[in-house]
This record gives structure tokens, C-alpha cells and sequence, in this order.
């Protein structure tokens, strides 16, 4: 049985628990729900490992309110940092206990602001009238709202580069397609439930398909290989088709 290493520390008012992911990770929870304050402790414990990394540290992944730490087993068992004679786990575990101690002493990180121009409605938001519909409002309405809010990036996933954001207004906040497409092109911008995304690759998927971006999120040929990073602030700014074709035309 695994057992539960606790850190002797509140943040919030919820208890930090780390607790192993096999025999080669382990997860930092640092508090329950999505919220912008812990994604913060979230975004801060994530950059220190990456600035100071233990012997066998491989990554660390952040999600809403909790780090997955990634490591090789075997290279911690043999370094010399922490107590001989425990296991990987509890060296891992201690050494991230003193990380988490430390977070409050750490200069506070700055956020990233990203701007993404999005062409809305015809060809490329081919739902943005169902959307407009569903409550009520014009298309220009739901653009205005759409693009009012800062949106946070908790996290990446589903496909490299798809950012899960915080922070839609929830005026707008409509379900899935009852049928998926079988292909959604790269830049679309779409709305499931309370949540925005962006796809950055070719992909099925489900979301309402509000409007197309230029730009592209998925950059295989650079480290990282994502426009977007857990901890970014993002803002979406409408563009005409012709703003649209001239920025894509700058991307290739």
C-alpha cells in the first residue's frame, strides 16, 4: 500500500498532499476546485523545479490545482541529495516539501499576456449563430462578450497546445454538439459548456465552433513546442477576414 506523504503546511486553507503516481512520478495537490490563487502556487512550484531540479528530475506537468512530477527511479535512488536508505518516493517527497516552504520567498511570477486575433462567424465559426441563438443575443453580441474577459491558461492537453482556460463569461456558456465532426481545423476557436479553447491541431472534436485563428499554437520546430503555457493570460481580439489572411500569410 502507498502511502501518503502530507506537507507540514496550509496554503489557503487547504492541506498540501503529495502522493505517488507509480513508481516513477508523484502528484503535489495543492488545494481542491479551479482557482486562479492556487493555479498561482501551481504555476510557482512548477518553475522551481525547472530552476532547481533534484538528481533524476525528468518534468513536471501542471494541471488546475496540482503538479505531476515526473522522475527516474533508479538515478534518485542512487544520487546523494537526501536521507540513504528511503525510498525514491520519500526522496522525491522531501525534497518538494522543501520546495513548497520555500514558495513564499520566491519573487512573485510575472503573468504572460498573450493576444490571439480571431476571425468570427462565416466559414471558419460556423456555430456562432446557433450560439448567438441558444441565448437570445446577435453575433456581434456574443463577440463582445467572447472577447471582453482575460481568459487563464490552468493547463495543456486532450492535444499539444490545446490550452483549458478559466474565465468565459458564462452569458455564453453553451453545450456540445450533440455530433461531433469528425475534423476541426487548427485555430478554431470554440465553446463547450462554461469553457473556450483553441484547437491547435487537426482533431474531432465536439465544441461549438465560434471563430478561426491565425496564428498557430502547435510549433513542433521550437522548445517548448506550444505558443501557450500553463499561467498565461490570454485575450482574444476579432479581425476582419482580411487582417485574417494577411496574418496567416506572415505565419507561414
Amino acid at each position: 500500500m502507498f502511502l501518503v506523504a502530507v506537507v507540514g503546511m496550509k496554503m489557503h486553507h487547504t492541506q498540501v498532499t503529495i502522493k505517488p503516481l507509480g513508481d516513477s512520478a508523484l502528484m503535489v495537490q495543492l488545494g481542491d476546485g479551479i482557482d486562479p490563487l492556487i493555479h498561482k502556487q501551481v504555476k510557482a512550484l512548477s518553475t522551481l523545479l525547472h530552476e532547481h531540479p533534484f538528481e533524476g528530475f525528468v518534468e513536471s506537468v501542471p494541471a488546475y490545482n496540482n503538479v505531476t512530477v515526473h522522475y527516474n527511479p533508479y538515478i534518485v535512488y542512487l544520487s546523494q541529495f537526501g536521507a540513504e536508505g528511503i525510498t525514491p518516493f520519500q526522496k522525491v517527497s522531501a525534497f518538494i516539501n522543501e520546495l513548497v516552504q520555500r514558495m513564499g520567498e520566491t519573487q512573485s511570477i510575472e503573468d504572460r499576456i498573450i493576444t490571439i486575433p480571431v476571425y468570427y462567424g462565416g466559414e471558419f465559426g460556423p456555430d456562432l449563430d446557433y450560439v448567438a441563438a441558444y441565448h437570445d443575443l446577435s453575433t456581434d453580441e456574443v463577440i463582445r462578450i467572447h472577447t471582453e474577459n482575460e481568459y487563464l491558461v490552468y493547463m495543456l492537453g486532450f492535444a499539444p497546445g490545446f490550452p483549458f482556460m478559466g474565465g468565459m463569461n458564462e452569458s455564453i456558456a453553451t453545450p456540445r454538439r450533440e455530433t461531433p465532426r469528425l475534423s476541426i481545423a487548427p485555430g478554431s476557436v470554440g465553446i463547450a459548456g462554461k469553457q473556450t479553447g483553441v484547437y491547435p491541431l487537426e482533431t474531432p472534436g465536439g465544441w461549438q465552433i465560434i471563430g478561426r485563428t491565425p496564428k498557430k499554437l502547435f510549433l513542433p520546430h521550437l522548445s517548448p513546442p506550444t505558443l501557450l503555457q500553463s499561467g498565461d493570460n490570454i485575450k482574444f481580439v476579432p479581425i476582419s477576414l482580411e487582417e485574417y489572411r494577411t496574418i496567416e500569410e506572415e505565419m507561414e
